[in-house]
C-alpha cells in the first residue's frame, strides 16, 4: 500500500485489490452532489416504473393516486397499495442493506472480492432458517427472523475462525477461500435438512430469493431494524477509511482497530441477517455496488456508504422488476437477475485480484 499525504491530508491511496482515485478533498462539492441528486433520481423513477409495471400495467396517474390518495374500493389501488408497494419498498430498504454490509466488509478486510453471499454469511442465516422449517414449524416471522441473524453470527464466526487457523493468520485470500469453504457446507448442510424434512419446496424461495411473499406485517419489522443499523453505522464511516489505507496508517491515526472492526462486523451481521430473513440469500450486491460508489465518488466510506445504500436500492428494484417481467405471469428468482450481473464482475476482480498478487 502507498499512502502521499499533502498539506490536507491523504491525497492518494493505493492499496491491493480495492480501486484507488485521488481523494475526495479534491472533488468539487458540487460533483458530489449531482452524483447523488442523480442516484436519488434514479431510484425514484425505478419505484415509480417497478410499481407500474408487471403482469397488469398501470398508468404513472393511478400509481400516485394509490399512493397518496389511496381508495380501498379500486381494483388498481389494491394492486399498488397490498401487493407492489410492499415489495417495491423491501428491494429499497434490502437493496440498500446488502449493499453497506458488502461496502463494510471490503473497508474492514480490504479485501476486494468480500460480499455476504461469497463470503458465507448469507448461507449461515439460511441454514437457521431451514433449521426452524424443520424443527419449528409455524414459527412468527419475528422469530424466524430473529434465528436467521444467529445464522449470520454463526458463519461469520466459523469464516474468521477457519482463516485464523492457517499459518500466518487472517488476510484478504484467506478470508475469501474461508468463506467459499464455510458457504459450501452451510449450503450443503440446509439442503439435507430439506430433503431430510421434504422441505425443498419452502426454502426454495430462501435459495434463489424474491420479492414476492414481501407483506406489509414483514416491512413493519424489518424497516426500524435496517434503516436504524444504517443510520447508527454512519460514525464509523471515517474509520473505516482509515482502516481501508492499511492497519499502520489507522493506528497512527488513533484508531481502534479491534472496536472499530466489531461493530462493522456487528453492523453486517444484523444487515445480513435481517435481509435474508426477509427476501432469501440474494448475492453479489454486497460485491458490485461498493466498486461502483468507489468509481463515482473516491475512497471516502462518507460518501461510499450513502451512496452504496442508493445503488443497492436501484439494482435490487430494477431486479426484482426484471424478476416480474421477462415472462409474465410467471416470476424469476430475483436473485438470478442480480447474477446476470454479480458473476462477470466477480470473475473480473477475481481476475484482476490474480493479477495484483
Amino acid at each position: 500500500m502507498k499512502c502521499v499525504v499533502g498539506t490536507k491530508g491523504v491525497t492518494r491511496i493505493q492499496h491491493p485489490g480495492l480501486p484507488h482515485r485521488p481523494s475526495n478533498s479534491k472533488k468539487s462539492a458540487v460533483t458530489v452532489g449531482l452524483t447523488f441528486l442523480s442516484a436519488i433520481a434514479i431510484l425514484l423513477l425505478s419505484m415509480f416504473v417497478a410499481i407500474s409495471l408487471g403482469a397488469k400495467g398501470l398508468t404513472l396517474e393511478t400509481v400516485w393516486a394509490a399512493i397518496f390518495q389511496y381508495n380501498p374500493a379500486l381494483t388498481p389501488h389494491q394492486i399498488i397499495h397490498e401487493l407492489r408497494l410492499p415489495r417495491v419498498l423491501a428491494a429499497v430498504i434490502i437493496g440498500a442493506a446488502f449493499a453497506v454490509a458488502g461496502a463494510l466488509m471490503q473497508g474492514i478486510t480490504r479485501n476486494p472480492l468480500a460480499d455476504t453471499g461469497i463470503l458465507g454469511i448469507n448461507a449461515g442465516a439460511t441454514f437457521f432458517v431451514a433449521l426452524s422449517f424443520a424443527f419449528w414449524p409455524g414459527l412468527p416471522y419475528g422469530w424466524i427472523m430473529f434465528l436467521s441473524f444467529v445464522g449470520a453470527v454463526l458463519g461469520t464466526l466459523l469464516i474468521f475462525l477457519l482463516g485464523m487457523a492457517a499459518p500466518g493468520g487472517l488476510n484478504s485470500i484467506r478470508l475469501t477461500v474461508a468463506g467459499a469453504v464455510i458457504a459450501a457446507m452451510l449450503t450443503s448442510l440446509s439442503t439435507g435438512v430439506a430433503i431430510y424434512f421434504d422441505l425443498s419446496q419452502d426454502l426454495a424461495f430462501w435459495y434463489a430469493g424474491g420479492f414476492g411473499g414481501i407483506e406489509w406485517r414483514h416491512l413493519k419489522l424489518i424497516l426500524p431494524v435496517l434503516l436504524a443499523t444504517l443510520v447508527l453505522i454512519m460514525p464509523l464511516a471515517r474509520r473505516v477509511s482509515l482502516m481501508s489505507l492499511g492497519e499502520e496508517v489507522a493506528i497512527n491515526l488513533g484508531i481502534n482497530l479491534r472496536w472499530t472492526r466489531f461493530l462493522a462486523l456487528a453492523a453486517v451481521v444484523v444487515l445480513a441477517g435481517v435481509s435474508v430473513s426477509a427476501v432469501g440469500s440474494i448475492g453479489f450486491v454486497g460485491l458490485v455496488i461498493p466498486h461502483i460508489s468507489r468509481k463515482l465518488l473516491g475512497v471516502d466510506y462518507r460518501l461510499i456508504i450513502p451512496m452504496s445504500s442508493l445503488l443497492g436500492a436501484i439494482l435490487l428494484v430494477l431486479a426484482d422488476l426484471g424478476s416480474r417481467i421477462v415472462n409474465p405471469p410467471e416470476e424469476l428468482a430475483v436473485g438470478i437477475m442480480v447474477a446476470f450481473v454479480g458473476v462477470p464482475f466477480f470473475l473480473y476482480l477475481a481476475r484482476k485480484e490474480r493479477r495484483a498478487l
